[in-house]
């Protein structure tokens, strides 16, 4: 759309006014900044002219600040008198906005999310969540049971479902169970949010149980052994909308943000449902073209049979790549193209950056599914008498989460308790998500791993970009990308 305005109009000018509820900046965080407008959407002015005494141009200005600030400035203003920025709009994106030049072919020589892992989709869709994904095996298992009994309209009722939509029905619902127990399908894990992985029942059957089970990616997640990578397309605030799962994911397992939709990049694809028995039969899911880049990079012979870096293993290349898109500098160097598109993956000329990244982005692989052994020394301790239950949403105050007001998680550091992943501040999310629910014992040891575990993952961001930084920093240590080694 943006190319299609620039050669349909020879003058641009756009004024961006802020002000958005749901996206921030470096920038709008400093101000009190706030909308024109009584609405979420943040607000911009532009003028587009097809008049051809002006020379063609495209320009730019911002403002942030109150709204009384942004009241007074554009009556006072009018396009002849602004202070404009000049844009030069340049491909893939042709923004309207001023960017790095530098920066900008910079990170464009690191190689796209979805070129790396070619095989990939949006997560699982439900559309009715609240029925879809349980707690626990047993609700699940209550819950298809107590929905194949009854008829649609009674189900409509106790499971509150609303009105039958093109894309979910209660009777394709209903046939969908009753097919798949002919199968002897069981309950599944699902990750619904971070560290929160819940139950359903998962048939592959589009416009069934679910809405959209996405079966091409998913089928290849069902046994639990492989490895996947999660991430956004777009995102409205700073980029932290990166994980790891072995198991099924939902569209919203990292934010449910409009348009910041999780996309599933598995590193292993299965033939079909049968060969997830056997895992010899798998396929690796990184693109010819990015194994040879990389190993042009790393000068390191392609492996004739996979065609991987000689030397090099699947897993590998994934701890490497889920380490740099834990690195700060990585997410604040390459903030604004991070908010339009897949992040780019770069690649480093120094085998031995390339292995202690790789070792270190192990290190969070395995804590992220609560997999290492580390999460099992708490940091934490539960204390206080009384049933568990979590009355309303915690409250965190002088180092203790407190669940209700006589017991609380005592030692969980500040910035644990403020870490996001996605759009979600994780230790508030989990219990707040249990409101009305009572902790069992399984639980509350969960959640004392999940504080050690976020604990760990600051740790390792820090060393990641102190190893980055020993190795010539950004984009020093990263200069054998991909625009240079194509072949």
């Amino acid at each position: 759309m943006r190319y299609s305005l620039i050669e349909f109009f020879r003058n641009i000018w756009t004024i961006d006014l802020h002000g958005s509820a749901s996206r921030s900046s470096a920038k709008s965080q400093e101000v009190l900044d706030k909308n024109v407008f009584d609405i979420q959407q943040g607000v911009a002015v532009g003028i587009f002219s097809r008049a051809e005494n002006i020379p063609s141009h495209v320009s730019h200005r911002e403002l942030l600040g109150p709204r009384t600030l942004k009241y007074d400035w554009l009556v006072k203003h009018s396009i002849g008198d602004v202070d404009w920025n000049a844009v030069t709009p340049v491909e893939p994106y042709y923004l309207l906005e001023p960017r790095d030049a530098d920066t900008d072919a910079e990170y464009r020589k690191g190689v796209p999310l979805d070129e790396v892992f070619p095989v990939n989709s949006t997560g699982i869709v439900t559309a009715r969540d609240a029925l879809v994904v349980q707690f626990t095996r047993s609700d699940v298992e209550a819950v298809t049971t107590r929905l194949s009994r009854l008829s649609a309209e009674q189900a409509r009722l106790e499971f509150e479902l609303g009105e039958d939509t093109k894309d979910w029905a209660i009777y394709r619902a209903q046939k969908d169970i009753k097919d798949a127990s002919q199968r002897s399908i069981t309950p599944t894990p699902i990750w619904y949010r971070p560290f929160d992985v819940r139950w359903t029942f998962y048939t592959g059957q589009a416009r069934g149980f679910m809405c959209n089970p996405r079966r091409p990616v998913m089928v290849n997640l069902l046994d639990g052994t492989n490895l996947a990578l999660c991430a956004n397309r777009q995102v409205n605030s700073e980029f932290r909308h990166v994980g790891v799962t072995r198991g099924l994911v939902t569209d919203c397992t990292l934010s449910t943000a409009t348009k910041e939709r999780t996309y599933v990049f598995p590193l292993y694809l299965s033939e079909d449902s049968e060969s997830l028995l056997h895992r010899e039969s798998r396929r690796l899911n990184l693109s010819a073209r990015f194994l040879d880049q990389m190993a042009t990079a790393l000068d390191l012979r392609p492996n004739p049979s996979l065609g991987l870096p000689a030397g090099l293993t699947p897993e590998d290349i994934f701890h490497y790549a889920y380490a740099v898109f834990h690195s700060p500098g990585y997410r604040s160097r390459y903030a604004g193209f991070l908010k339009i598109d897949f992040p780019r993956l770069p690649l480093t000329g120094n085998l031995e950056l390339f292995r202690t990244l790789s070792q270190l982005g192990g290190e969070l692989v395995a804590l992220h599914p609560l997999e290492s052994p580390k999460v099992n020394d708490f940091i934490t301790r539960f204390v206080g008498e009384g049933d568990n239950s979590i009355p309303k949403k915690p409250i965190y105050k002088d180092g203790a989460v407190w669940i209700n007001a006589s017991q609380r998680f005592e030692g969980v550091p500040d910035a644990v308790w403020n870490f996001h992943i996605g759009g979600y501040q994780v230790c508030e999310k989990w219990l707040k998500d249990r409101k009305g629910r009572t902790l069992s014992a399984d639980d509350i040891a969960h959640y004392q791993r999940v504080v050690v575990a976020l604990n760990e993952t600051i740790r390792l961001m820090a060393e990641i970009d102190r190893v980055i930084d020993a190795h010539g920093g950004w984009p020093g240590a990263f200069q054998a990308s991909a625009g240079e080694v194509e072949k």
